[in-house]
């Protein structure tokens, strides 16, 4: 199986005066497809305006700047199934498929967001298809006067305004008196949305950098897509040690870069490659992923397609090298006093590695 596990920038979807949305499209990373998940890009420029859509993924928002409101409509006659929630940078927001949301920014400077998601149900594989209610490209414009009239019990000429009103697509910049009439929205919806920069971190390491994990049990509103978030820091020149996931994983370079290894079947380096700010890679269901951070260091968010997956450490007292003594050496074809020495390094070793001077590292 040949799979392309380049690292991709978004391409442009579109653009408007008051924003734009990219996407990694399927045809441009296969992979995407092939391991049944998808991203895009948002982009609001202050006073922009996402229409409300719904989309065929379920996926997770993170936000790399700004501040914004997003309006949520679950698809349930369920008391409390919508919110107008205020987002900022390092918020999680889970956008389960069919809901419908709209995104608003009212702020002065731009908003990002990085959305990434389950493909699994996608209509193109690999890619979020959207569905837009308003506009010239949303549901109503297309809806027959006379069906909307009917619908909304009026008469056929405000039908037709209220269907052909909106000429913009997607995105619009609203004008002072339309962004006046907006409330600020509510900051306090923990059940929606929780910030991962400001967690605490499963693991924090000195001079190495810190990993933190958002999952079902810590953020029920996740178990609605999903999907299992995780933000991973790295210090300038450290490591992230080898690790395999049951599920397929999409990371996303928010900040700084480095360097990527993959090993795939037959125990072939499938990528090993320098990544930067902005970029996309996936890594497929039990392949083996380490990064290294360049000087600068780095910053990824990513996904495990799954709330509780299965994850394999090559490094660290969680080890799955970390076995009876004699079935490790002989599986290495080690001395006993290597395998001493590699066995005493895993049990006390952690996931993140801070700089090491590999011509003067030593077992010791």
């Amino acid at each position: 199986m040949n799979m392309d596990l380049s690292p991709k920038f978004p391409q442009t979807f579109t653009e408007t005066e008051g924003g734009g949305y990219y996407n990694w499209a399927a045809t441009d990373s296969e992979v995407l497809g092939q391991a049944k998940v998808a991203a895009g890009k948002l982009v609001l420029k202050p006073q922009g305006f996402a229409l409300p859509h719904y989309a065929d993924c379920s996926k997770v928002g993170y936000v790399l700047q700004g501040n914004c409101g997003v309006g949520l409509t679950l698809p349930s006659n369920k008391k409390g199934n919508t919110a107008f929630i205020g987002l900022k940078k390092g918020d999680v927001i889970p956008v389960p498929a069919a809901s419908v949301s709209w995104w608003y920014n009212y702020g002065n400077s731009d908003v990002v967001i990085v959305f990434l998601g389950d493909a699994t149900k996608a209509y193109v594989p690999g890619e979020i298809t959207y569905f837009p209610l308003a506009g010239s490209q949303g549901h109503l414009a297309a809806l027959s006067p006379e069906f909307i009239a009917r619908t909304y019990h009026v008469n056929v000429e405000k039908a037709q305004k209220l269907a052909n009103s909106q000429k913009g697509v997607l995105i619009i910049k609203l004008d002072q008196e339309q962004a006046e009439g907006i409330p600020k929205p509510s900051e306090l919806e923990a059940i929606w949305t929780q910030n991962i920069d400001g967690a605490s971190p499963d693991v924090e390491v000195k001079n190495g950098g810190k990993c933190t994990s958002l999952t079902g049990t810590k953020f029920p509103f996740l178990e609605e897509v999903g999907l299992n978030v995780t933000r991973l820091v790295l210090e300038s020149s450290a490591t992230r040690t080898p690790s395999y996931a049951s599920d397929a994983r999409v990371f996303y370079v928010a900040k700084g870069g480095g360097q990527v290894q993959i090993v795939g079947l037959q125990g072939k380096l499938v990528l090993n490659t320098k990544v930067e700010t902005g970029q996309l890679f996936v890594v497929p269901k039990l392949f083996m992923v380490t990064i290294s951070a360049n000087e600068e260091g780095m910053e990824l968010v990513s996904i495990l397609t799954s709330t509780r997956p299965v994850i394999g450490e090559l490094a660290s007292k969680n080890s799955v090298l970390n076995t009876i003594p004699s079935i490790l050496q002989v599986s290495l074809n080690v001395t006993p006093e290597l395998n001493h020495h590699f066995r005493r390094i895993i049990e006390t070793g952690t996931t993140i590695v801070p700089p090491l001077n590999l011509f003067q590292a030593q077992w010791g």
